[in-house]
């Protein structure tokens, strides 16, 4: 649990210095755009009020509610999990990578009502129209970690009487 526990924290922490350095440091919430390395790295200023890509993006309260509260289960529940499974480290690190991507937006949607995002990427002809954060890396990684890792026993290997066993 401790590799679960460090990755939130970091995760969460670099998300948040990461937004208060580019958001307001570099003021990009009052300039919008700031070109770093065109078109491969632009801070451009986005409020997501949604979920990934804008999905949900009612804005009202309600909404903004939900999705917070839908966060904070989902966050707890993974926190759970990870206590009572004793998983791998790689599952840790996703579980604490999830949870602190989680509680980076959760955090933005209090203070500002939605979420910062200035991430912008594009390469090779294809100009892509989203922004996103730390946050949202972390929370797809590590869901897509938890995918992978999640059935992964501490120390690595499979147990019970049919461990090693082939197909015959």
């Amino acid at each position: 649990m401790r590799a679960a526990a460090l990755t939130a924290a970091v995760t969460f922490a670099l998300d948040q210095v990461s937004k208060i350095a580019v958001v307001h440091g570099m003021e990009l919430i009052h300039r919008g755009e700031i070109a770093v390395w065109p078109p491969f790295l632009v801070f451009r200023m986005a409020w997501n009020r949604g979920v990934n890509f804008g999905l949900f993006s009612g804005d009202g309260e309600v909404t903004r509610w939900i999705i917070i509260l839908v966060s904070l289960v989902i966050s707890v529940w993974v926190w759970i999990w990870l206590r009572k499974s004793a998983p791998g480290l790689a599952a840790q690190v996703s579980g604490g990578l999830l949870v602190g991507g989680a509680l980076g937006n959760v955090i933005d949607r209090l203070r500002y009502g939605a979420v910062a995002d200035f991430l912008n990427m594009s390469c090779c002809g294809i100009d892509n129209p989203f922004a996103f954060n730390v946050a949202d890396i972390a929370i797809f990684a590590g869901a897509a970690g938890l995918v992978l890792f999640a059935g992964k026993p501490a120390g690595g290997s499979e147990s019970g009487p049919d461990a090693g066993a082939g197909v015959r």
